[in-house]
């Protein structure tokens, strides 16, 4: 755990300098304005099967090459894309088309930074640069505390008081809703003491922190604090682990699920990568900090070029796993990255801590969904990737709707 703090505490993005010329203002999060996703009609479809396996591959990708041969989709393209299905939790299903304005269509722009050696075909690369967050202090707080559990074996990230976003692929093969996605579940994470008695209340100051109230979580003081305070817990002989009980999860139902039409084609074609990406409704709130929705940077505007994701990893049972790291690649709607993850973290929430520029302090949102091991074409040669899909103005737009019912609140991101 001390190593996870002293690489939080030098690499977290605010203190950053890239070459000795960038400092911690050049990177900060700006509100632009969005174009409007409106929804036009809905209509009632026949139940789905939910027979399909839980997929974690797309039978082709369209690589940084390919995608820079692509003509500049039209607007009824994106229209087709951007409707969407609603799955409730009864199993019926219904189609909302929807209608983009105020939309200015550019051509095709891939942005690509240097290439990178071809590998084999892994999802952990080289040493294992994992971090399994163990310590409740941690565990319980913002941001580790919005990395939830699906019934179905992925992860996903909470974006506000009752919805999840995950990876489409997590509930839906792009043909059919996947098995156990009827009756799915979210799990959020809770502290079970090993006693197996009731969680204690515990101080003002840790019930603060749990609900987000301390502003100094992620501070290099703050860090250096727990640091030191961990270290006198272990010189202390006690030889306990710093966290009182294990980890486990409080299970909620989930109420609808909404796939774009991109991902969920039926017998249309092939599901696309692009639109990975799915948000479920919640049956009750849960009482959570949250982390923001916002839109992907280039890698260029990201401190370091790196990205934060924490998910359930299938070869660490129940433990939530935390990984800072670099991309390597990035086009309109994909980031390439080689960070270390096993089956399990799909769906989590790719995020980034930049500036806010109006309150002048740090903030987390989330710009990226991660989907997992992929083989890409890049250069004419087939290359491996972890892959992450973007939060693109479009997407943002769409989920925003999803979250809020209409568009009103969707303006700006």
């Amino acid at each position: 755990m001390e190593n996870m703090l002293l690489w939080l505490i030098f690499f977290t993005p605010g203190w950053t300098l890239i070459d000795g010329s960038e400092m911690e203002w050049d990177f900060m999060w700006h509100l632009r304005k969005v174009p409007r996703i409106v929804s036009e009609r809905t209509f009632h479809l026949t139940s789905p099967a939910f027979e399909a396996d839980a997929k974690m591959m797309v039978n082709t990708v369209c690589g940084i090459e390919c995608q820079k041969e692509l003509p500049t989709p039209s607007l009824s393209e994106l229209e087709d894309y951007l409707s969407y299905e609603t799955v409730f939790e009864n199993g019926t299903r219904t189609l909302t088309r929807v209608k983009v304005q105020d939309l200015v269509l550019e051509p095709t722009q891939n942005i690509t930074t240097k290439g990178v050696s071809v590998r084999r075909k892994r999802q952990v690369y080289g040493t294992d640069s994992r971090f399994s967050i163990l310590d409740k202090r941690f565990l319980t707080n913002f941001p580790f505390s919005t990395a939830v559990k699906l019934s179905t074996g992925c992860s996903g990230i909470l974006i506000s008081p009752q919805h999840v976003l995950t990876a489409a692929h997590c509930v839906h093969d792009g043909k059919d809703y996947v098995k156990g996605s009827k009756k799915l579940r979210v799990g959020l994470l809770k502290m079970r003491n090993k006693s197996g008695g009731k969680k204690r209340r515990g101080s003002k100051r840790s019930r603060r922190e749990a609900s987000g109230g301390d502003q100094r979580e992620g501070t290099r003081e703050h860090l250096q604090e727990r640091a030191k305070g961990g270290r006198r817990r272990k010189q202390s002989g006690r030889g306990q682990r710093i966290a009182e009980g294990r980890p486990s999860f409080q299970w909620t139902r989930v109420k609808n699920t909404h796939i774009p039409k991109g991902w969920a084609r039926g017998g249309m074609g092939d599901a696309a990568l692009d639109y990975d990406y799915a948000l479920l409704e919640l049956k009750r709130a849960h009482k959570k900090k949250y982390m923001e929705l916002g839109i992907s940077p280039t890698i260029k505007k990201m401190p370091g070029g790196m990205i934060h994701f924490s998910g359930f990893d299938n070869d660490r049972a129940d433990q939530l796993v935390y990984r800072f790291c670099s991309v390597s690649d990035e086009s309109n709607d994909l980031l390439y990255q080689y960070c270390d993850a096993e089956s399990g973290s799909t769906g989590s929430g790719v995020y980034l801590r930049l500036k806010d520029p109006d309150k002048k302090n740090w903030k987390r949102k989330i710009i990226a969904v991660y989907s997992g091991h992929q083989w890409v074409d890049v250069h004419g040669v087939q290359k491996d990737y972890n892959v992450a899909v973007r939060i693109t103005p479009l997407k943002y737009a769409q989920i925003c709707l999803w979250i809020h019912g209409n568009d009103a609140n969707c303006a700006y991101g």
